[in-house]
């Protein structure tokens, strides 16, 4: 496969007119951010915020533009306001349109209100215990200054396929998995600004080929931020599932994230307390190193459901480094068993959700 240089993919976007006086989008100087990665091409164009609405052909063609140059697999084409906003607002009822993901029954986001508590690793064997169940599953990786999901699930160093239009989520474990680390090196940063990672999100939400599914579990970025605002307004989301682990900074933080979900109308399916309890393999003494109970007793305090507690294990960790979550690694094994009875809970209440007509006795008059 011959190697992509960025020059190639500038001269090529040379050809693409801005539709602003036909000025191609390079002079204009829109085109930022290029990242090549084996065939992988992604790029920012940066646009008056008043042109925004009325760009997506020139967003098209720009993508198309580099899609046909020799060894381009994949492009994608983020299209981003170049003026910073003051502030993110949340949009108005009525305002953008959600994205239609018409094969997929429930999206569920897993959340966190910091980092370091195993939401990563919780979604990733929450989406394997789904699959065990029998459901059509796949895995939409939301964080994109830190996915981790590709190398969770085992494809990392894979990429997706593309017939140029639709990108082909890549599948493991039962599991169909789609993650901007798919597109870039491991150790790679992503230097972007809020409106670039909306519009990736939105993207690769979009443009995927997810099939029929039951449920797409979202593994959402730590935080309140721009991410947790674009999902939570731009996604169907059927609800969000909170984790955070016994400690009271922690706990604060997953108040928030709750709040936050409420906030825009997420129902809240549940809290998972995570790194519960530590029990010694060589002994079966039990600690609670970071204290224990108190996401129990703040999903009470704040009228949620409490779906269960998840010890701290050295084998949870080392599976999912290493590609084979405990659910798959050691799928009859106490640790599996929790993850597979947190997942019949969350489905018996997405299910719930779905509330049977009425039925109607019709009598005989009188």
């Amino acid at each position: 496969m011959p190697d992509i240089t960025q020059t190639q993919i500038i001269d090529a976007l040379k050809t693409v007119d801005s539709g602003t006086g036909g000025i191609d989008v390079v002079a204009r100087g829109w085109v930022n951010d290029i990242l090549i990665r084996d065939g992988h091409v992604t790029f920012t164009l940066e646009v008056p915020p008043a042109l925004g609405p009325k760009l997506e052909p020139v967003r098209a063609a720009a993508e198309k533009a580099v899609h046909v140059l020799p060894g381009v697999l994949t492009v994608t084409a983020v299209l981003t306001a170049a003026a910073p906003k003051a502030a993110p607002q949340p949009a108005a009822k009525g305002g953008r349109e959600r994205i239609e993901l018409p094969g997929v029954k429930f999206i569920v986001a897993v959340a966190s209100g910091k980092g370091g508590v195993g939401k990563s690793t919780t979604a990733a064997n929450l989406a394997v215990a789904f699959a065990r169940l029998g459901k059509k599953v796949a895995m939409f990786d939301a964080d994109i200054f830190g996915p981790s999901q590709p190398r969770m699930l085992g494809l990392a160093g894979k990429k997706p396929g593309s017939d140029g239009k639709r990108v082909f989520p890549l599948e493991n474990h039962g599991v169909k998995v789609m993650s901007i680390g798919f597109m870039i090196a491991e150790d790679n940063p992503i230097v972007w600004r809020g409106p670039m990672v909306m519009g990736a999100l939105e993207q690769m939400l979009r443009d995927v080929e997810w099939g029929e599914l039951d449920v797409m579990v979202v593994d959402m970025p730590p935080g309140t931020g721009d991410t947790q605002l674009t999902m939570s307004q731009r996604a169907p989301l059927a609800g969000a599932i909170i984790v955070s682990t016994p400690q009271d900074i922690a706990l604060l933080d997953a108040r928030k994230g709750l709040n936050m979900f409420r906030k825009v109308e997420v129902p809240i399916l549940g809290i998972i307390e995570n790194m519960s309890y530590y029990v010694c393999p060589k002994c079966g003494n039990r600690d609670d190193i970071f204290d224990h109970g108190g996401a129990h007793r703040t999903a009470d305090e704040l009228h949620a459901d409490f779906l269960g507690e998840v010890p701290l294990d050295l084998k949870i960790r080392l599976t999912s480094d290493g590609g084979t979550p405990i659910t798959v690694a050691e799928p009859d094994g106490p640790h599996a068993q929790v993850y597979m009875t947190i997942a019949r809970r969350v489905w018996d209440k997405l299910i719930g959700v779905q509330k049977k007509a009425p039925t109607i006795s019709m009598g005989s008059s009188a």
